[in-house]
């Protein structure tokens, strides 16, 4: 299991980065990142922390550990500088937090997201073509979450992204450790969006190939 999009106590998460990630590689996650909510407040002071922890606890485990940030609530506007900025701290994964529909996130957050310097779109809700055909030339990918509530256009946002042929990733957007995925729980998820054998398989590689674009 490889998860792209995690959370500490640096942001909403209950657990200290070292907790997080032991309890990712006992139940046997092979790669993670940790993605703390950013915005132009924080992320200065979250991002080189969230590095730090990754260099020392990959080194020290048996487990890959991404640095990464999650946008979140950001003025639309300012979505392309914030990604820009984290990018140059180091950050090797960058989410922006989409339009899901159980958040009053600001309208305009899904494409001012995809023309930004990321490289996941996370539950964007009730996505538009044109987010869509700037995600597929930007290289930009759909998050497929287990995540309650943002889960619940997890179907629309399959069928979009196979409508514009846009790679998708399965992420659990963990809070707790009671919301880490075991492997057949996330192909489980996978199946409920819609998504065929082949399908899943596609999307649970993409991560890896997420991951080896970013040691």
């Amino acid at each position: 299991m490889i998860d792209l999009h995690m959370h500490t106590f640096f942001s909403d998460g209950e657990l200290i980065p070292s907790e997080l990630v032991r309890r990712a590689e006992v139940i046997g996650y092979k790669a993670m990142a940790i993605t703390d909510h950013v915005d132009i407040s924080n992320y200065d002071l979250v991002v080189p922390r969230i590095i730090k922890a990754a260099k020392e606890l990959t080194k020290s485990g048996n487990i890959t550990v991404l640095p990464g940030a999650e946008i979140t609530h950001a003025p639309p506007s300012s979505i392309k500088d914030l990604a820009t900025a984290i990018r140059d701290l180091g950050a090797k994964v960058i989410i922006v937090h989409g339009e899901s529909i159980v958040e009053p996130v600001a309208t305009g957050t899904n494409l001012c997201a995809v023309q930004a310097d990321i490289d996941i779109l996370a539950h964007p809700g009730l996505v538009d073509d044109e987010t869509c055909e700037l995600a597929k030339a930007n290289g930009i990918y759909f998050e497929i979450t287990s995540r309650k509530g943002h889960s619940l256009t997890n179907g629309y946002v399959a069928a979009m992204a196979k409508k514009y042929d846009i790679p998708m990733v399965l992420n659990s957007d963990t809070h707790s450790c009671g919301d880490m995925l075991s492997a057949s729980n996330a192909k489980k998820v996978l199946l409920g969006a819609g998504l065929t054998k082949q399908q899943i398989e596609k999307t649970l590689n993409n991560s890896k190939e997420i991951v080896s674009k970013k040691l």
